[in-house]
């Protein structure tokens, strides 16, 4: 009988074992995860099999969604065709900016998960749709705390947290974060530990680099934190966000070209790192 235990537990945890790694192998297409060095995410092996029409269009036939069934790092979860002054918009919503999977961000606009699939786009308000503002990304932390960046003002990054059950008026984050020539891109932690972000600021490796800051205990933020020569370079590394699992980093390498006829354009590619390199970076208690 014991014996016949032990192997029922071993086949138990064989199991297990298998289906983690197919969940993995799921979400990050088959890709072997990275370390503590920077690896290039290879898109070759991205399919359109991978995405599902994700509903039917709306009555007034001005909305259809893809979904992608594998998730991913970089992919939006979901991608929404809306037709907006008989012009077709495209609106990329990720799951690895909302601390809420049933919520998912694309700017000043959102969508949530119902019973019957992907709701239509909704807008969050005035007090985030202002003429004067420019929202290139929002992160939201599961307590429904929202950081953003406004490139109409500058490049800041402003925070929005909820009071007694009401949403605050956003208020620009500390000269920890809003330092340097500008500031873009935010991620909140789920739990909200820590912010990340990019800036070009002095001290730096080269035109931007990411950087961190950790929540301390008195409910600020601490000294921001270059990540360091593993990530940043002499290039533009930008627009990192962490994996839904916390597992992985992601980032953007960016780097300027010159063509023949002297104009430019931007080179850029994607690369995933292990997020022990932000447990690393944590100050000790």
């Amino acid at each position: 009988m014991f014996v016949i235990f032990l192997n029922a537990c071993e086949t138990e945890k064989s199991e297990t074992k298998e289906n983690n790694s197919s969940v993995e192998e799921n979400l990050y297409f088959g890709q072997k995860p990275p370390g503590l060095i920077p690896e290039i995410f290879d898109f070759e092996i991205l399919s359109t099999e991978d995405w599902n029409l994700g509903g039917k269009f709306n009555s007034d036939i001005k909305e259809f969604y893809l979904t992608n069934s594998r998730g991913g790092l970089f992919e939006p979860t979901v991608i929404v065709f809306r037709k907006e002054n008989n012009v077709w918009e495209k609106h990329n919503f990720h799951s690895s900016l909302s601390g809420d999977s049933n919520i998912l961000y694309d700017e000043a606009k959102y969508i949530e998960k119902t019973n019957y699939g992907w709701s239509k786009i909704k807008s969050l308000g005035p007090m985030f749709e202002r003429e004067d503002w420019g929202i290139m990304r929002l992160s939201a932390s599961a307590n429904g705390t929202f950081v953003f960046d406004d490139w109409k003002s500058n490049d800041v990054i402003r925070i929005s947290r909820i009071k007694d059950g009401k949403r605050e008026e956003p208020k620009l984050l500390g000269k920890e974060i809003n330092t340097g020539k500008w500031t873009a891109h935010p991620f909140i932690a789920p739990n909200e530990s820590y912010l990340i972000w990019d800036s070009e600021r002095e001290g730096g490796y080269g035109g931007a680099d990411i950087y961190i800051s950790f929540r301390q205990k008195d409910g600020s933020w601490g000294t921001a934190i270059n990540l360091g020569d593993k990530i940043n370079t002499t290039l533009w590394e930008n627009a990192a966000m962490v994996t839904p699992d916390g597992k992985y980093l992601g980032f953007s390498r960016s780097e300027e070209k010159v063509r023949k006829d002297g104009s430019t354009y931007w080179e850029s590619n994607k690369y995933w790192v292990d997020t022990k390199i932000i447990e690393n970076l944590r100050p000790k208690q």
